[in-house]
């Protein structure tokens, strides 16, 4: 599925190369709650720092890493609905399981656990492969596309 707004206008914008360790996800978490609040996005903060979390996890426990050893986080805001879009590369330019990840429900059935959080927050999940400057894929970025309220309005 093709990544949508990567080239839209930004209300915010903030980037952080992410040590591929266990503690890349908790790490992620940690930068959003201050910095969406600094951005003053009109979202649920701990909700998208969560997404953050899971979706930095899942690049380290399924991707591969970077070079020098990283994940890449980039988060930034639209202008015109307030939604939040958080993006994760890795070096991985495949995402094995990406239908059946994108088609839950968000309703809980069981352990919460990993990518199910996006949908549980009414956010859409989509991915696509990375090109270096001379068109070789050398990896994927996943995204996922949080709304500022729970039912999704602006």
């Amino acid at each position: 599925m093709l990544l949508p707004y990567t080239n839209s206008p930004r209300l915010f914008e903030q980037f952080w190369p992410l040590a591929f360790t266990p503690s890349a996800g908790p790490n992620a978490r940690l930068r959003m709650r201050p910095w969406l609040t600094l951005a003053r996005w009109h979202g649920n903060i701990d909700q998208a720092s969560r997404v953050a979390d899971k979706l930095v996890d899942n690049a380290v426990l399924h991707g591969r890493p970077l070079p020098g050893s990283y994940v890449h986080l980039r988060v930034f805001g639209l202008p015109e609905t307030d939604e939040l879009i958080i993006q994760v590369d890795d070096a991985l330019p495949e995402f094995p399981g990406f239908e059946e990840a994108a088609a839950q429900s968000g309703e809980v059935h069981g352990q919460p656990k990993g990518l199910w959080w996006v949908a549980h927050y009414r956010g859409q999940l989509c991915w696509d492969t990375r090109q270096d400057d001379d068109g070789q894929i050398v990896g994927k970025t996943v995204q996922a596309l949080l709304p500022a309220t729970w039912d999704g309005s602006a």
